[in-house]
């Protein structure tokens, strides 16, 4: 692959909210890319410690409704919510979802291995997981997909770990919806490139 088809790739991959369930990619090759994005994709000392939960259909409708009845107790409800129900509705509206987290004994397990570095493995932890989301989110939308990434840790880990049987070491990091888009993503704006990077030579 040339750098150009690469970062076509980059540039095509998008939060896109508007999704359906329509199975334009079938189960077993999203969960292959995503094997692949988890096997390939780069960790710190090769720590390997991404983890991922792939919810389809019904099973990622179970997410949206919990984390809305999550957010109903949290914020109360009332005047105001309706945002909050569409939103959820749109996400639950897709094909499925990517759950990401860290395995948290992995962390310790460096920490106590390498104690001069001891505080960077959070650190470290959330850049690889970082990548291999950047790496399921562009394999995805070159298949055809949308996706958005969503932050509705913590207050929604438990609720997670009891509905998944999701171990208790692995820390949720974020959620990412996705479906066949059925609406283009809006006009992205940049900030001057001279601003965000310096060159010497």
């Amino acid at each position: 692959m040339s750098s150009q088809a690469f970062f076509d790739a980059i540039r095509n991959r998008r939060s896109l909210y508007a999704i359906s369930k329509e199975q334009v990619v079938p189960v077993d090759k999203v969960q292959s890319i995503i094997e692949e994005a988890v096997k390939h994709s780069p960790s710190a000392f090769n720590s390997q410690s991404g983890r991922v939960v792939i919810l389809f259909n019904e099973q990622s409708d179970k997410l949206w409704d919990l984390t809305l009845e999550t957010l109903r107790v949290v914020t109360g409800g009332g005047e105001g919510f309706s945002a909050t129900e569409e939103k959820m509705a749109a996400f639950k509206a897709g094909y499925g979802t990517v759950l990401f987290f860290e395995d948290e004994n992995v962390v310790r397990g460096l920490q106590e291995q390498f104690p001069a570095y001891q505080q960077n493995f959070p650190i470290w932890s959330s850049q690889s997981s970082g990548m291999l989301q950047l790496v399921v989110w562009t394999a995805l939308e070159a298949e055809g997909l949308g996706a958005t990434l969503q932050h509705y840790n913590p207050i929604i880990d438990e609720q997670v770990q009891k509905e998944f049987n999701v171990p208790a070491s692995w820390k949720l990091v974020s959620q990412m919806p996705f479906g066949k888009p059925v609406a283009p993503a809006g006009e992205k704006q940049f900030q001057p490139i001279e601003d965000r990077v310096k060159v010497f030579s």
